[in-house]
This record gives C-alpha cells, sequence and structure tokens, in this order.
C-alpha cells in the first residue's frame, strides 16, 4: 500500500501556522475544537475515535497549502450530515465562504430517492455543480475521499469495491482533470489494490525485487544528464527519478497486452528548472547524448493538457540501451503538475490571503471544465444522466482541432464532424451538411485526429437527423441533436406515448381507465422528473423513457399493497407456522444428465458420479472426491468437513475438475444459511433479492432464533460461482442482513 502520514491535530494546526495569517490559524484552531467537541460521542467503523477522519482531511488540504476556509470546511465537512448543527450554525460561525463549502461536500442523505443509484448520482451532481460555485469544494471532498479510501479496510469487501469504483470512476478523474497528480496517483492504486488485489501485490512484488536493478541505471542515468547539463552552464536545475505508480503500470499490462518484464520504464527522470528557456536547452542536450524513440515526444508546454499541466516528455534509449523516460519542466509547471487547481492559492505571496475562489480565479482550463458541468446540468433529463455526460466528456482523453481561422477546440477522444459543430455553436450543428479535415470532404463518421483543420460545411435548409445520433461521440452534441428532434415531433411522440401506456396496461391486465388521469400522469411525471404529462407522454413516443417504466410507477401503489398482503401472509407462515415454500422449477434443458458429464476424475473411467448434498458444491469451486460403496465418487468443496474426515478414516481420494468451470447448466444446488434482524418485511426483501439474481428457488425456510434474529435457509440453483458470489454480495449489501453464508449440513 502507498505510504502516508498520520497526523495529529496539532501537526496541521502547525502546518497552517507556517503559511496563513493569524487570523485563520484561528479560525482553523476554533474549527478543529467545535468538530472535536461535536464528534466525540462517535467511532469510525474500524472503532477509532471519529474526529481522526476530520483531523486526516485538514491535514491532507494543509499539505496543499489550501487557504484557511478550506482548512476550516476540511475540519467541519461531516458536522451538517452527522451531528444536530445545521449548515445555518456553520455560516453563523465560520462565515459564508465555509458554509458554501460544506454545503457542497454535504451528502443530500436525507432525501429519498428510487433507488442507491440515482441517490449516489445526485449526490455527485449536487457536489460538481458547487465546485462550479467553489472549486474548493471538489478539493475537500478529494482529501475526504482519499483519506476514506486510506482507512477502507475497516468495511465489507462488498462496499470496498464498490466504493474503490466509485472512486476509479469519478474521484480518481476529477483529481486529474484539476490536474491535482498527487491524490490522483493515489487514489488510482488504492482503488486498485481492493478491485484487483492480486494483480496489485503481484505488481508492487515484482517492481520490489527488480528496485536494486532499476536504481542502478537511473542513478548512471541521472550522472549523464548532469554531466550534459553543466557543459550548458545553466543554474539551480533538479535532476531526479521517480518510481511509476502501480496502477499505470497495470493500465500498460492490460492494454497493451504485454509481461512484466517487457515493461521497461518503471522508473522516470524528471528535470526542474528555473525558466522556460532552459527547459528547452536541457530537451536539446539529453536529445544529443542518447537517441530519442520516434513519436515519443510530446510539448505539453506549447500545447498544455486540459488540466494546465505543462512538460516536455521524450523517451530516449538510455544506458543499457533500454527506454528512458525524461520528464522536463520549470519548478512554477512542477507546482502545477503535483497541486493543480489548488496551486492557485499562492501563499508565498499573499500569506493566504481569503480570495473568492470563484470561476473567475481558475485557469483557462478548469474554467472549460466548469462551464461543460453547467451546461451538462442545463440539458440533462436527470440526475443519472446528468453524471453519464460528466463521465463521457469530461473524464476522457482529448483531442485538439482547429477550426480554419486557427481557434482550438478540445474534443473527447473519438469525436467527429458533428461534434466539433455542435461546440462551435448550437446553428453550426444543426445545419451541419458536411466536413472537410485538412481541406479534404470526410464523412459524418469521420474521427478528429490531433491536429485536424476541420471546417463545417452547413446549409440554412438542412436539420438534424435521427441518424446523426449514432455519429456522435459527445453527450452535449446528443443532447441537442434530441432537443432538435423533440421539438419537431412533439404532437406526434405525446399521442404515441399515450397509445404505448394504454396498450402496455391491457398487456399486464389492467384496466386502462383505472390508472390513466392527468392527475396521476403528472404524479408520474413528478417522479421522473420529466416536467408536464405531456412531457412525459412524449418522452414515452420518442423513446427516451419506456412504456414499461410508466406503467409500473402508475401501478406502484396498486401492487404495494398487494405484495404487502402477500409478504405479511408469508411472513406469518415462515417465521410463526414453522412452514416452508418449496417451488417446482421446470428442469433445464439437459438437467436429466448424470453429474459425471460435470467433473473429469483423474485416472478412472466409467465410475459413478454424484455431487454431495453436505456441501453443495458448483461449477467453480475447488473440489475434491472420495470413492463410496455402491455409490461411486463423492464430489465435495475442498472446505467441506466431511472430506477432513473422510481422509481420517483413510477413504482414498481422487483429483476432480470440472469439465466446464462455468457450468454447463443454470440450475446447480447451492444452499445458503442468511441471518437478519427482525424487521417487517424482511423476508420478502430477501425473497426479492434472490428472484433478481436466479430463476430458480427451490426452497425457502426460516425461524426467529432464541436471540431474536431471523434465521432464513435457502436453496439456490446457480449457473457457477461467479453467480452465486453475486448472490452473496446482494444478500450482504441489504441493510437488514448481518451474514451470509454457505451451508454445511
Amino acid at each position: 500500500m502507498t505510504k502516508h502520514k498520520d497526523y495529529q491535530a496539532k501537526d496541521v494546526l502547525t502546518m497552517v501556522a507556517d503559511y496563513l495569517p493569524e487570523d485563520q490559524v484561528k479560525a482553523v484552531t476554533e474549527a478543529y475544537d467545535w468538530a472535536s467537541e461535536l464528534h466525540k460521542e462517535q467511532k469510525r467503523q474500524s472503532g477509532i475515535p471519529y474526529i481522526a477522519h476530520p483531523i486526516q482531511v485538514a491535514g491532507i488540504l494543509a499539505e496543499l497549502k489550501m487557504d484557511g476556509p478550506t482548512i476550516v470546511a476540511g475540519f467541519l465537512h461531516d458536522i451538517v450530515e452527522d451531528t444536530p448543527v445545521t449548515l445555518e450554525d456553520v455560516v453563523d460561525k465560520f462565515g459564508p465562504v465555509v458554509g458554501r463549502i460544506v454545503d457542497g461536500v454535504t451528502k443530500i442523505s436525507k432525501i429519498k430517492y428510487q433507488d442507491s443509484k440515482v441517490q449516489l448520482a445526485e449526490n455527485h451532481r449536487k457536489l460538481l455543480l458547487a465546485m462550479a460555485k467553489d472549486i474548493r469544494v471538489i478539493i475537500v471532498k478529494l482529501a475526504d475521499r482519499l483519506h476514506n479510501m486510506r482507512t477502507l479496510d475497516a468495511l465489507r469487501p462488498d462496499k470496498q469495491r464498490r466504493i474503490s469504483q466509485e472512486t476509479l470512476s469519478i474521484y480518481a478523474p476529477l483529481a486529474d482533470r484539476l490536474g491535482i497528480s498527487a491524490i490522483k496517483w493515489e487514489l488510482e492504486d488504492l482503488s486498485l489494490s481492493y478491485l484487483e488485489p492480486d494483480a496489485y501485490h503481484k505488481i508492487a512484488s515484482m517492481m520490489s525485487m527488480k528496485r536494486d536493478e532499476r536504481m542502478a541505471v537511473i542513478q548512471e542515468a541521472i550522472g549523464q544528464i548532469e554531466e550534459s547539463i553543466d557543459e550548458l552552464h545553466i543554474e539551480d536545475v533538479s535532476v531526479y527519478g521517480r518510481p511509476k505508480h502501480i496502477y499505470s503500470i497495470y493500465r500498460k499490462l492490460v492494454d497493451k497486452h504485454k509481461s512484466f518484464d517487457e515493461i521497461y520504464d518503471l522508473s522516470a527522470i524528471r528535470v526542474l528548472t528555473e525558466n522556460l528557456t532552459d527547459t528547452y536547452a536541457v530537451l536539446g542536450a539529453i536529445h544529443a547524448h542518447w537517441k530519442p524513440l520516434p513519436g515519443r515526444f510530446k510539448d505539453y508546454i506549447a500545447l498544455p493538457k486540459p488540466n494546465g499541466y505543462q512538460s516536455l516528455h521524450t523517451t530516449v534509449i538510455g544506458p543499457s540501451g533500454r527506454p528512458l523516460e525524461v520528464q522536463i519542466r520549470t519548478y512554477k509547471m512542477h507546482q502545477v503538475a503535483e497541486f493543480g487547481v489548488a496551486a492557485h492559492w499562492a501563499y508565498k505571496k499573499n500569506k493566504g490571503s481569503d480570495q473568492q475562489a470563484n470561476v473567475t480565479d481558475q485557469s483557462e482550463q478548469v474554467l472549460n471544465m466548469i462551464q461543460g458541468i453547467l451546461e451538462f446540468q442545463e440539458s440533462a433529463e436527470d440526475a443519472q444522466d446528468f453524471m453519464d455526460s460528466v463521465q463521457t466528456d469530461l473524464f476522457v482523453d482529448r483531442v485538439y482541432a482547429f477550426s480554419p481561422a486557427g481557434d482550438v477546440y478540445e474534443l473527447a477522444q473519438g469525436a467527429g464532424p458533428l461534434d466539433m459543430a455542435f461546440a462551435i455553436h448550437t446553428n453550426v450543428g444543426a445545419h451541419t451538411t458536411g466536413a472537410k479535415a485538412n481541406g479534404r470532404i470526410v464523412p459524418l463518421d469521420y474521427q478528429i485526429q490531433n491536429g485536424d483543420i476541420m471546417e463545417i460545411l452547413t446549409s440554412p435548409n438542412a436539420q438534424p437527423s435521427r441518424d446523426w445520433l449514432d455519429l456522435v461521440k459527445t453527450r452535449k452534441a446528443r443532447h441537442k441533436i434530441k432537443s432538435s428532434l423533440k421539438k419537431r415531433d412533439r404532437a406526434d411522440n405525446i399521442q404515441s406515448g399515450l397509445d404505448a401506456v394504454t396498450k402496455e396496461l391491457f398487456d399486464q391486465g389492467y384496466e386502462a381507465n383505472d390508472f390513466i388521469s392527468d392527475e396521476k400522469l403528472q404524479a408520474v411525471a413528478d417522479t421522473f422528473q420529466s416536467g408536464t404529462k405531456d412531457d412525459l407522454l412524449a418522452a414515452v413516443g420518442y423513446g427516451d423513457l419506456t412504456r414499461l417504466a410508466v406503467v409500473r410507477e402508475l401501478t406502484k401503489s396498486h401492487r404495494e399493497a398487494l405484495e404487502a398482503k402477500e409478504a405479511a401472509d408469508l411472513e406469518k407462515r415462515l417465521l410463526e407456522e414453522g412452514g416452508a415454500i418449496k417451488k417446482e422449477n421446470q428442469p433445464s434443458k439437459g438437467k436429466q444428465r448424470e453429474a459425471e458429464s460435470d467433473v473429469v476424475i483423474a485416472g478412472i473411467d466409467s465410475l459413478l458420479v454424484h455431487l454431495a448434498k453436505c456441501c453443495t458444491p458448483v461449477p467453480g469451486d475447488s473440489v475434491t472426491g472420495y470413492i463410496t460403496q455402491g455409490r461411486g465418487v463423492a464430489v465435495h468443496r475442498f472446505d467441506c468437513p466431511n472430506i477432513h474426515a473422510a481422509q481420517k478414516a483413510g477413504e482414498r481420494l481422487v483429483d476432480v475438475v470440472w469439465a466446464d468451470p462455468n457450468g454447463q447448466r443454470p440450475d446447480y444446488t447451492a444452499d445458503l444459511t442468511i441471518h437478519a434482524e427482525n424487521e417487517p418485511g424482511i423476508l420478502n426483501t430477501i425473497l426479492k433479492s434472490l428472484n433478481a439474481k436466479t430463476r430458480f428457488i427451490k426452497e425457502i425456510n426460516g425461524h426467529v432464533t432464541r436471540g431474536g434474529m431471523v434465521q432464513v435457509q435457502a436453496s439456490l440453483g446457480v449457473s457457477n460461482l461467479a453467480q452465486l458470489n453475486g448472490i452473496i454480495d446482494s444478500l450482504s449489501a441489504t441493510h437488514s442482513v448481518y451474514d451470509v453464508k454457505r451451508t454445511i449440513h
């Protein structure tokens, strides 16, 4: 794991005292005292006092040299959510700037949404829109997420994976777009350690084994570079080696299908200079000393990355004939490269002035990103659509194209002429008839390359076509095209939507007149945030919203009333009367085959085979077998107690493997034991979770234990271990379920 400093409160206060004015240091101290008092009875999941988390967040922000209000918000970012304090209390005590930052970071957990994915998307939308008002919101949130990732080992494995995936999808790209590489790399490495632990530890181990050899090559290269620079008589130059991060190596292994031994650039050399002229002089000296690899030189000084990153990158044939990556930049560029937008607080010059960190204070690149966020908010249909837009358009690699007039347009990689046309202006996009790339006519499905000079051809009579939706890469262009098509065909879409909803109600056995009314349709429109009832029906007619989703919402209260009655009857039957549910599923095709077709027995033919009922092995399980009199070979899981008993009894074990680890049928029996809190509807909740993951529920029974908990025994049909693990993860994620285990009979 990445090593990091564990801060104490006094460490944070000492750090801020070095660069903040006295009044801001006083505010930071008061914020810590208040947070410590408010959180004093609370504990983290790991059992340590909760105040440790705000201290670490504030420490990370202090390392970034953030201003006073940001450090204060770091200490207070959880108090509105986790203590009785209100946002108004924060504003009264520390002012509107701190209040704005805390409000931006606070999760909106008190609002109820349809599902956790929608709530998560809404949380992210609030965060990103608050960031558009004050960039410090996202910096505090990144520090908060970084410390949570550092302490993720205290959570359940399913939560570790979910949070790590979210970090890799949202927060690491955000840190990258803001240029805060110091946080980005650690978030990526930590996420990988939970999502792909075997790959992470293997790469870390291999890097450690080759460290001495790698450092010898780097030290030799540094010595030769320093000799070349001495000949230039340049002063105040730093040359040092840096190891590549584990996630970047993992991406090379996966994306380029290389083995670890084929990756030579596990380390790179960095050269820092005082001024711009010296960077190019150093580049010339390095290229004169070593032969550069063709196509591996990048000038990010002349053409910076979207996050403001500037540097010269070159790869040369270095010592021992191996590729060596060298990065050259000024000290100021290095500050931006490491701390990104956080570097815009120039403390050494203004001694931590409490400047308003609004959009106009940011670099042009960050301004462009924030403008994009605001545009997505205006055109998004819901929170999930907004987040999809942000991830698709803002968190991807970029290409740069030029207009004939020389204007530069930054687009998502894979973008085409229509994407650029709508980036120029909506009217240009709407009236596009064709395009030229570098003076040559290209089709509308052409993918723009870096440096292309794109000319968009238009006609006042042209209008968007539905086919264009398949030709655009960016969500912005897609939204504009959809909006135009919707306006043009609105009346037809409303009628088509009404007809579709009516038909779906009829197909499901409902009387349409019982559910379709202006009042009920408007209530559904409010639920889906679709505007008016006509907007809702138009969305169905256009295809943005399915008729099934609308009918489900229209009939929701009716179905819930029926389900509640059925669930109560079922729970009474199982938990109070000790009954059981047995479901006779239709046998799957080929189910009558003997079990010997599922497994292969080493060195033995013509033996009967059966899957043991005591441990219910499924394809993908590690299995073994032993020969039983009159019944052939019994196949057990390796961890089955009966295997150990058989060994002690001197039974002959045989090597057994699955003929297909993915399974040859969908209904291998697997038995689970589930423990949950005795809450109303808990059995119905468990059944819903199971039904969502498998078609084969063979038997369910349950009872209330002496301790007042619910114990449910479930016999399921699954294809393989992967499906079974998915079922276990889904059940474990249920709020009232505290334990799910495979049953040993």
